[in-house]
């Protein structure tokens, strides 16, 4: 395997300098270094600039409604428990369409990845204010400034009961690799906050902005499991933002309790032929 197996025909049309860019490769590398065979990866696209990498990264591949990628990444999952599972999401379709999905699939803790990129933006639309967007943006949709405050996805995360809880930024791409890897690895909802700067309509949380205040939690050696702490680095913002794993424990997967997920994927058992004709009698 390599990384340009991975690629399609299809090659990429995002803004140039866009951070989607290096978000496509380091997917395709932790993918590559992970050994993962492409007919056993699915990965579920939502709606938005992010959406568009379904054109371009060669495995099994889902584009679903607004703010709809984990249910279908959920439901993927429990039927072929064998599938590697990942679900890539914009903030405006992953926390604003799908906050409901988002909330419910982290209480649930099914085995799969979330990859939302954070530009703070509804990008494809060319630049709405996004839930993550600070109070005071200026954008088509708030012309006068934003009202509301943003949302945190990480301390959301957690609160919700989230078993691995992390943030990476398109401008540091070795370390986003590895925390993708991570998040594959872990067995449960994994969380992977991506800072991701739209060069064409956000141009307050540039790549600057973020090389200036970004730095690695394992410089500090923070410790993933103790969830006050890393509660307290999720709220941090502002002069210094923390990236790295936040929080991570060992619960069990959703499907661990199922008993119907006992033995074979669901998709590979043999399906039982049954005389349906008393029941539509029924109903007539």
């Amino acid at each position: 395997m390599s990384i340009e197996q991975f690629n399609s025909a299809c090659p990429p049309t995002w803004c140039p300098g866009c951070g989607n860019y290096s978000i496509w490769n380091e997917v395709k590398r932790a993918l590559d270094e992970l050994k993962i065979p492409q007919h056993k990866i699915l990965i579920v696209y939502g709606i938005g600039c992010s959406g568009n990498m379904y054109n371009t990264i060669k495995t099994y591949a889902w584009h679903s409604l607004h703010g709809r990628a984990i249910p279908t990444a959920v439901g993927a999952k429990l039927a072929n428990k064998d599938l590697t599972v990942i679900a890539i999401a914009g903030d405006g379709d992953g926390l604003g369409e799908g906050m409901g999905h988002f909330i419910h699939a982290l209480r649930g803790n099914v085995d799969i990845t979330y990859l939302v990129h954070e530009n703070k933006v509804y990008g494809l639309t060319t630049g709405q204010s996004a839930p993550t967007s600070e109070k005071g943006f200026v954008s088509k949709s708030t012309p006068e400034g934003l009202i509301e405050v943003p949302v945190n996805p990480l301390t959301l995360a957690m609160s919700a009961g989230g078993s691995f809880v992390s943030r990476g930024y398109a401008g540091r791409p070795v370390q986003l690799k590895e925390l993708i890897k991570q998040a594959i690895l872990h067995k449960g909802f994994s969380l992977v906050d991506i800072l991701q700067p739209c060069v064409t309509f956000n141009k307050i949380d540039t790549y600057q902005y973020y090389n200036d205040k970004v730095y690695e939690l394992s410089e500090g050696g923070h410790n993933p499991n103790d969830y006050a702490a890393g509660y307290a680095k999720a709220r941090e913002w502002g002069e210094k933002i923390p990236l790295g794993l936040f929080y991570q424990d060992g619960r069990e997967a959703y499907e661990d309790d199922l008993p119907q997920e006992k033995g074979k994927a669901i998709v590979a058992r043999a399906v039982a032929k049954r005389n349906l004709e008393p029941l539509y009698k029924e109903f007539m």
